[in-house]
């Protein structure tokens, strides 16, 4: 099975993948000879369109070959259920989210991915279950273009905890959603998270 990877940048999204992806209103193939992403990135700047699409046997070998351009940083967070079945979405950004952070130095992902649903949420977890996905994202940070690889893990509480927002990390709400509320908070969050609830079969 060809890997597939997404990469979101601002409001664009980017495929690399050995096959046309299905449900994605158009979409812009680039030529992958002699791609060049950062190039690829200042002229999304002035570009209207929204799905680009590098089509290659190789997903793999063009998506290690970005990578290799640009500032990796690692992080890792969580899709946390409670005993209700409700799940934690953070408020962050006047956006709708999930609890994640950088991975530190010297620090398992799956430890981080932890220990930051804990510190932005102030709540216990008790268990860490199986890896959902990866997911990318790409932006600029003191004239570094950096690539934000996410893992995501599915995670239990126990009972339906309190819930204290990291404040100093600008988050200004922590709130328990049931199932059947996520669709209307989806309408203002970012592509990425949307990519995670589905691979859950919430959305």
């Amino acid at each position: 099975m060809a890997q597939k990877y997404r990469i979101y940048i601002n409001d664009n999204t980017l495929f690399i993948t050995h096959e046309l992806p299905v449900q994605v209103d158009k979409i812009q193939q680039i030529e992958v000879e002699g791609f060049d992403f950062v190039l690829f990135y200042e002229k999304l700047k002035i570009s209207k369109k929204k799905n680009y699409l590098l089509l290659t046997k190789n997903p793999t070998a063009v998506f290690k070959k970005i990578r290799n351009d640009l500032t990796v940083i690692k992080a890792a967070g969580g899709l946390v259920t409670n005993a209700k079945g409700e799940f934690l979405f953070i408020f962050r950004n006047k956006k709708w989210d999930l609890p994640k952070g950088k991975v530190d130095k010297g620090e398992k992902v799956k430890d981080a991915a932890v220990r930051e649903v804990e510190e932005e949420c102030g709540v216990k977890i008790e268990k860490r279950n199986d890896r959902i996905c990866k997911t990318y994202h790409v932006y600029e940070m003191g004239g570094e273009l950096i690539l934000k690889r996410t893992s995501w893990y599915h995670m239990t509480v126990k009972g339906s905890p309190k819930l204290v927002p990291q404040v100093e990390e600008g988050i200004t709400e922590a709130v328990w959603i049931a199932p059947h509320e996520i669709k209307a908070k989806i309408k203002n969050t970012y592509a990425l998270i949307t990519d995670v609830l589905k691979k859950e079969k919430l959305v």
